[in-house]
């Protein structure tokens, strides 16, 4: 069928009328390039976290669409009530280890060896599927240690994008049951023990890169094929390679749909999460998403198909802090630096971290589902079990401080992080006060009741209202806890609060985080929030700035530090808090601290500003934060 249509207006009304083509096009089922764009692909091990771009939701073709998110809540009700989850990479990579004949992959993802490696399919399907034989898989145990770590969802990979099925596929023989000594359906066994154990299942499914079939995207060793590390076509392939397209949508109609609907029929999961989108055209994701859609109304879809069209957002890969997000969301840690089980990666994190990023997303609205790799012969790796376990530890005794909590109303505190459950606040207090007092800032609720969930009597302990807005706790000389000690504060109404940070004169220091400030300017972002790129971004404007408004209860002094990334430029900067202004050179380096000066500051609000003074070349800086430690006089 061929569509006749007369070219679209420009401007705005022709971008408008771009989608309408597009759509009109898929729904005539003929794939149409360059109607819709799609985010950059990332080199080496990027896990892609950035969907192709929405289409335009009132477009007349995504009835369908808006229909199935009048139900998004009622999907959505367990995976909220949940909060944590555990994610595992595990199929035939996991038996080599990292190690292809005399080559070792000691750093980054394991389970892309085969693209890092460039390994021919024929060998990979010969050697890492003829050979992989986990006898010590024990799905039971696997869920025995998720369901005590408080893992209330679990999902795990179906297809990786080495293409193979870690299940029984009817619509392709390259799967563990019929192309492994191994003979059996691990994502059975798991899915069975996830119900005995009433846990949430879901699989991880890599729908658009495939280095298995020749007509799927990525593979650029075997084949001539876009989607690879040559960016052969360029990043968005389709719109310079047309001829490939036909090939692509092949892929899609008899491998990636007919998988997924068998997974969907004979698994019947809760969850379905797809990565790497901006592999194949947007088109070809929305077709997908509607596929899944069609086929069970209540499956949870995460983000990673469309931006802004699945049930929640997805972030970066390996998140070291959370920038901000109105819509539901997941963060994805991993235990060490890679997903797939690494004999050589021994930069496992403690429990306690793990602990500290569960808090703070669930503070934020947002979900945690912490990958592990179980090793090639079914195990799962002891640093992970130990991991599991030290979470676990924790999480019997403040599970109700996670499960079933939601954003906070309540500002950053100097000690911690808070969440909350109706109308009671779980404090998590990271920084245990040596005085004995826990001062709440923002709080302008009465409190009915305070006590510590480690406290199995619940005994109340005394609380006084400081000033309208704060509340002071007397607590115990000792933190229950070295990590995350919590307390709940049952309060008379629904929390009303104050928002701005209140600055203690008695902690060790005041971290103002970047992801934590008011960003004033049109192009000034948030960065995805792993360890390289938690900071501000794309500061290129002279009238931008970044604020906290922050307040003190008494007059003080502040030594303040100023941590950026930078190159070399001639920019300087300019940061101003209560009646003193600071400015300098901007300094090349990474995560370094620059030390201002002193501040200070009366009792009351202050605005504390970061701004250029002179922005002359590039990016004034990338700011990680402020640091404001009291001083003593």
């Amino acid at each position: 069928m061929t569509l006749l249509l007369p070219p679209p207006p420009s401007g705005a009304a022709g971008w408008r009328a771009g989608f309408a083509l597009c759509l009109l096009c898929l729904l005539a089922s003929q794939p149409l390039a360059g109607t819709a764009r799609a985010a950059a692909a990332k080199p080496a091990d990027y896990e892609g976290d950035e969907a192709a771009t929405a289409f335009d939701p009132a477009s007349p073709g995504l009835d369908w669409w808006r229909e199935s998110m009048q139900s998004r809540d009622a999907r959505l009700q367990w995976w909220r009530e949940a909060r944590f989850g555990l994610f595992v990479h595990w199929g035939i990579y996991s038996g080599l280890g990292g190690v292809w004949h005399d080559q070792k992959i000691t750093t980054g993802y394991t389970e892309h060896i085969q693209r890092r490696l460039k390994i021919p399919i024929a060998a990979y399907r010969a050697e890492a599927a003829g050979s992989f034989n986990p006898a010590a898989f024990d799905a039971r145990e696997w869920i025995r240690l998720a369901q005590a770590a408080g893992a209330g969802y679990f999902v795990i990979t179906a297809k990786h994008h080495d293409g193979f099925a870690m299940y029984d596929s009817a619509a392709s023989d390259y799967n563990i049951v019929r192309a492994t000594p191994f003979k059996r359906d691990p994502m059975r066994e798991l899915r069975d023990a996830c119900r005995a154990a009433g846990l949430k299942f879901g699989f991880y499914y890599s729908h658009a890169f495939d280095w298995g079939e020749a007509d799927a995207p990525g593979n650029d060793w075997d084949y001539q094929n876009p989607g690879g590390d040559t960016l052969i076509g360029g990043r968005e392939w389709w719109l310079t390679t047309p001829d490939f397209l036909p090939r692509a949508r092949r892929y899609v109609d008899t491998k990636a749909l007919p998988q997924l609907r068998e997974l969907i029929a004979n698994y019947d999961p809760d969850l379905l999460w797809f990565d790497t989108p901006h592999k194949l055209p947007p088109e070809e994701n929305l077709r997908i998403l509607q596929a899944v859609r069609a086929a069970s109304p209540r499956l949870v879809v995460n983000g990673r198909l469309l931006r802004g069209m699945g049930d929640y957002d997805s972030t970066t890969d390996k998140p070291a802090e959370f920038p901000p997000h109105a819509r539901d969301w997941e963060a994805i840690p991993t235990t060490n630096e890679s997903y797939g089980w690494s004999p050589f990666d021994h930069s496992h994190k403690p429990a306690s971290h793990f602990v500290g990023l569960l808090t703070k997303a669930t503070a934020r609205g947002g979900n945690t589902l912490l990958n592990i790799g179980p090793m090639g012969d079914g195990r799962i790796d002891p640093k992970d079990v130990a991991i599991l376990e030290g979470i676990g530890r924790w999480w019997a005794t403040n599970a109700e401080a996670i499960h079933g909590a939601k954003r906070t109303p309540l500002a950053v505190q100097a000690w911690g992080e808070s969440t909350r459950k109706g109308r009671t606040l779980y404090l998590h207090v990271f920084a245990w006060p040596a005085d004995g007092k826990l001062v709440v800032g923002g709080l302008k609720s009465e409190v009915r009741r305070a006590y510590l969930l480690a406290d199995p009597k619940r005994t109340a302990l005394p609380v006084a209202r400081l000033n309208p807005l704060d509340v002071v706790l007397t607590v115990p000389a000792v933190a229950p806890d070295p990590v995350n000690s919590v307390i709940a504060v049952e309060c008379a109404e629904d929390p009303v609060t104050d928002s701005t940070r209140l600055l203690s004169p008695t902690v060790a220091e005041n971290w103002l985080r970047a992801f934590d400030a008011t960003l004033q300017g049109r192009v000034l972002r948030f960065g995805a929030g792993k360890a390289g790129n938690a900071y501000v971004e794309n500061w290129t404007k002279p009238d931008e700035s970044v604020n906290w408004m922050v307040r003190t209860n008494t007059p003080g002094v502040f030594s303040l530090t100023l941590v950026y990334d930078a190159t070399a430029g001639d920019n300087s900067y300019r940061v101003s808090l209560g009646a003193q202004t600071f400015a300098g050179p901007v300094l090349p380096g990474k995560a370094q601290a620059i030390t201002l000066g002193l501040v200070e500051l009366s009792a009351g609000t202050h605005l504390l500003t970061v701004a250029p003074h002179t922005l002359m070349t590039g990016e004034l800086m990338r700011l990680r934060g402020v640091r404001l430690q009291p001083v003593v006089k």
